[in-house]
């Protein structure tokens, strides 16, 4: 089943302008949180998109552990949307076409997995699978709070791109 977005393109003043509960929904689909959905909309207006995007990381690094878990569990995992245009930034759309690679990418996030309690959320941006390994590999290092961190910026730039996507390009588009 492939992921859609419903708010894409929608445009900055589109967004302020939109009513809460449309708001909510809009960023729920890009965060999937809706304490931080809710708090953003409850922001409106943002002049411009940085505005947006600061306040969004703001209210993410202000959430509960308990929290961020919840969106964790909402991530899918290493490789489950291979080479997905949607998800490109996201862990989920790295693939290779070695199968013994992939292999390798799932163990080592079972391995984070158990080592962290959580599972392994990275922004790839276009990184191929060795890389994706690598990363893996050099935060098993980390012990679990500054994993925490590690993670909780990887999941801002996930959400940006994301964001970034729901409002479009910042001038908006121009309908002839």
């Amino acid at each position: 089943m492939a992921c859609v977005l419903m708010h894409q393109g929608i445009g900055l003043d589109a967004f302020n302008a939109s009513s809460e509960r449309k708001a909510v929904h809009a960023v729920y689909e890009c965060a999937n949180s809706f304490t931080l959905a809710r708090d953003l909309a409850r922001g409106r207006p943002y002049d411009d998109h940085d505005g947006l995007f600061r306040r969004a990381d703001t209210l993410l690094f202000a959430l509960s552990e308990d929290a961020v878990d919840q969106i964790l569990e909402t991530c899918p995992h290493v490789g489950r949307r291979p080479r997905s245009a949607k998800s490109a930034a996201e862990q989920c759309s790295v693939w290779d076409d070695d199968p013994a690679v992939m292999g390798e990418l799932g163990e080592a996030a079972q391995r984070y997995a158990e080592t962290y309690g959580f599972t392994f959320v990275m922004h790839v941006g276009g990184l191929c699978a060795t890389d994706v390994l690598a990363a893996i590999a050099d935060r098993m290092h980390h012990d679990v709070e500054m994993e925490r961190k590690v993670l909780r910026n990887e999941l801002a730039k996930i959400n940006r791109t994301r964001l970034e996507r729901m409002l479009g390009p910042e001038g908006g588009y121009h309908n002839w």
